[in-house]
């Protein structure tokens, strides 16, 4: 038998303020962003392939590495906790296309910030993040510049999913996964004695 035991998300993230787009130098206007490496799966070359569609105005931050730096385009290999926290507040938007995660904890770590999040349709990505953030095929890059433009440009939505993502990301504590790990120890040793 399987039982799911959600991670949880740190409690350091949280909607915060901080200097950080000085201190990185990112120009003013959208900021979209990503948190991951470069395999495969995370799916970089759909959100790469999407930002095509976009006006010009916004910057890609990518934490992870494997992108070339260009003047929208904003890689960075490490970050450090606190900053990371300031980043995903800062964002205007959080870009998770994966064609395959075990989780996604990025997503729940940018809902719990107040990031307006947009992931893939696929594995357990729609789980964690249910109706608070906007769910594309990871395979239509139209498809997500779509959904980053109606965030970018719809305040309402982006207010909305905002709500929606603090309210589910606090579902989501370690204290429960603690608990409900527990719970199946519990229940398999009882079956044991049987």
């Amino acid at each position: 038998r399987v039982r799911v035991v959600p991670l949880g998300v740190n409690p350091s993230f949280r909607p915060t303020s901080s200097d950080l787009r000085q201190r990185l130098d990112l120009p003013d206007g959208p900021l979209i962003l990503h948190i991951g490496g470069n395999h495969p799966r995370k799916n970089i070359d759909l959100i790469m392939r999407a930002l095509h569609y976009l006006p010009a105005d916004f910057t890609f931050v990518q934490v992870g590495g494997g992108l070339t730096s260009t003047p929208r385009i904003k890689p960075l290999s490490f970050i450090s906790d606190n900053d990371l926290v300031a980043l995903y507040s800062l964002a205007d938007v959080f870009v998770f296309p994966s064609k395959y995660e075990g989780f996604g904890l990025p997503p729940l770590e940018a809902m719990a910030c107040g990031t307006p999040v947009i992931a893939a349709n696929t594995s357990s990505l729609p789980e964690v993040v249910g109706d608070a953030g906007l769910l594309v095929s990871p395979d239509d890059p139209e498809e997500l510049a779509a959904a980053i433009r109606r965030v970018l440009t719809e305040p309402d939505l982006a207010a909305v999913l905002r709500e929606r993502g603090l309210a589910r990301a606090r579902h989501y504590t370690w204290e429960r996964t603690a608990r409900e790990t527990l719970a199946v120890y519990e229940e398999v040793l009882a079956a044991a004695k049987e």
